[in-house]
């Protein structure tokens, strides 16, 4: 399952509370990522960009993608679990689902998603970037491509716990097929 939206949308505080509510099944794997970024509020484990560049070329990522001046990916590791029949829930960018749709033959996608003046008040919150740097970066989404993997929206701009609740059922639905 990837997890995909824009910047602000709550990916990772829906992904950490799913995290929590499924900690004690073996079936569902949440996958860490790997980041050229030292941690700001997000737990993933660090490379510098040399580093990655050469763990990348060596295979060591199941996905790898660059945004926003950073390199992203999720450890190859995981394709064991993806092979037994295990749930990788994985935090990636729209731009590597159509590898992603390559590696499994049931891939689903989660788009959580919000209003863009509530992305704007969430992203300048986080203090990392300028009016005009989260100006750029909202106008740069783009729409979600997929050739066959599900797609479900989650709308993340009202109440948190509505957002969690679309967010589990989708994972549930997803783990019963």
């Amino acid at each position: 399952m990837l997890v995909v939206g824009p910047s602000g949308a709550g990916k990772d505080t829906l992904l950490d509370l799913a995290k929590a509510a499924h900690k004690d099944k073996p079936d569902i794997i949440f996958a860490r990522r790997v980041i050229t970024r030292e941690p700001m509020g997000e737990d993933h484990d660090t490379l510098d960009e040399a580093a990655f560049i050469t763990a990348r070329q060596k295979g060591a990522f199941l996905l790898a993608w660059g945004a926003h001046g950073l390199h992203y990916g999720i450890p190859a590791s995981l394709r064991h679990d993806l092979q037994i029949g295990r749930m990788v829930i994985a935090n990636v960018s729209r731009s590597v689902i159509p590898e992603a749709e390559t590696l499994d033959a049931n891939v689903t996608v989660l788009n959580v998603t919000a209003a863009t003046d509530v992305l704007a008040r969430r992203i300048a919150a986080r203090g990392r970037e300028s009016l005009a740097e989260i100006e750029l970066r909202l106008k740069r989404e783009q729409p979600i491509l997929t050739t066959r993997a599900q797609l479900i929206d989650v709308q993340n701009d009202g109440a948190l716990e509505d957002a969690a609740r679309l967010f589990m059922a989708a994972l549930e639905s997803c783990r019963e097929n």
